[in-house]
């Protein structure tokens, strides 16, 4: 089992002129102590449960190519990004350029969207739900298509490219992985198995009753479950001693009993920054035997 670390609050000491080398020693201390991934929030504002609007937040994909320069092998995604948030074509060229720049390391997390305040708040246009997520599935067959051979138009419902063309493409062979957050049982697990590598989903007492609706998706469309790859948000728990770590490690246990093989959470607060270390101590080599 892996453990990816998200950063979702970046209201640390110093304000905006610590943010960055604060989050390059974030980075560093994740990447050496094991986590494997390293990803932030598609957000322009703050989320309510971690804090409130006016806290400081990055914007996305500049973070992550800064993040980039200033790490070797982590893997780099947003957990995740917004389908209204950037036209396809665009996002593709991002996640492009993000894998080329940084070696390889680039992957797609993409979702519905959800944040109607910040998109009216910023002017950014917020379809029904239904929209949205028929905006993603088309999003999904853009970006593949440009990660392809294939240059030629694409003509959907919603969006409409005349030349898909897309140069440098990515180093990720055979292109970045695609991992679909959310945990719809109708339309987001369905994407999963018709267009994805991974899923996200939320660790908790429904994740056995989501990871088998994903499996009755599978089996209907014909894709072999074990190909995708199960990642679940996963409490982060531990104090400053680790006096946390038993019962945080029980809890990745239970989500590695049911498949999952990469656990994120997210370290907030002041001493946030401060924790990244303590988990290299205390449960990733506990969780790297499994």
């Amino acid at each position: 089992m892996e453990l990816g670390l998200h950063v979702s609050d970046f209201t640390w000491p110093g304000g905006a002129p610590a943010l960055a080398p604060t989050l390059v020693r974030m980075a560093r201390d994740a990447e050496d102590s094991g986590f494997t991934r390293l990803s932030v929030m598609d957000h322009f504002w703050q989320i309510g449960h971690i804090g409130p609007p006016e806290h400081e937040m990055l914007e996305a994909y500049t973070a992550l190519g800064f993040l980039a320069a200033h790490t070797k092998a982590i893997t780099l995604n947003t957990l995740v990004t917004g389908v209204t948030y950037r036209e396809p074509g665009l996002l593709a060229k991002a996640i492009t350029t993000l894998d080329v720049l940084s070696g390889g390391r680039a992957m797609l997390g993409i979702g519905a969207a959800w944040n109607a305040d910040e998109s009216a708040g910023l002017g950014f246009a917020f379809p029904p739900t239904a929209e949205r997520f028929e905006r993603l599935e088309e999003a999904l067959q853009i970006i593949l298509q440009m990660w392809s051979d294939d240059d030629g138009p694409y003509k959907g419902k919603h969006y409409e490219l005349g030349r898909t063309l897309n140069s440098p493409q990515p180093l990720s062979s055979p292109r970045p992985r695609i991992m679909i957050g959310g945990s719809g049982e109708r339309k987001t697990l369905r994407l999963v198995t018709q267009y994805a590598d991974a899923c996200n989903l939320f660790g908790g007492p429904d994740l056995a009753h989501k990871l088998e609706v994903l499996r009755e998706h599978c089996a209907r469309v014909g894709r072999d479950y074990e190909t995708i790859e199960k990642t679940a948000i996963a409490p982060f728990e531990l104090g400053k001693k680790g006096e946390g770590a038993d019962k945080m490690l029980a809890q990745l246990r239970e989500m590695h009993d049911l498949g999952i093989t990469v656990a994120t959470g997210s370290l907030r607060g002041v001493d946030g920054p401060e924790l990244v270390v303590a988990y290299g101590e205390h449960v990733i080599p506990e969780i790297s035997s499994w």
